[in-house]
């Protein structure tokens, strides 16, 4: 009877102890998060004023402009293809769609909305973010 007493004991203190050390190791854990986010917060300060270069107007319009088209160009083709393949003259050739590609071609559809929906919100942002606040009036006194 003394002897699982004691191994109760044993036990129980292994336990506290493991509960212990991974309570160490989740503060260890939690500090190097700390650090990372820490250091990844100064990177990205270091390098944004020569990104700061690539969102003039000469770069960022036409790359908005590639954007749209080739969200439209996606969009027109694959409803061109879902056309054609909805017409009678189609369906003796027609083969059962494999599932992968019904998938990608609905996740090209919602990339290229999704594309379509940033741009719009960054033509807002950009205007909200940089709109110069209206020039004074100056009034003549006679």
């Amino acid at each position: 009877m003394k002897s699982t007493k004691g191994l109760e004991l044993v036990t129980g203190t292994s336990v506290v102890l493991a509960v212990l050390q991974s309570l160490c190791t989740a503060v260890v854990a939690v500090n190097g998060i700390r650090v990372l986010i820490g250091v990844s917060a100064l990177a990205a300060s270091s390098i944004a004023a020569p990104l700061l270069e690539f969102h003039k107007d000469a770069i960022r319009i036409p790359m908005l402009v590639l954007a749209v088209v080739g969200s439209l160009v996606n969009l027109a083709v694959l409803g061109w293809i879902w056309h054609l393949r909805s017409k009678p003259e189609a369906k003796w050739r027609q083969q059962k769609i494999a599932p992968g590609q019904r998938r990608s071609e609905r996740l090209q559809v919602a990339m290229a909305l999704v594309t379509l929906v940033l741009v719009g919100v960054e033509i807002w942002a950009h205007g909200v973010v940089h709109r110069k606040p209206p020039a004074p009036q100056v009034t003549i006194q006679s």
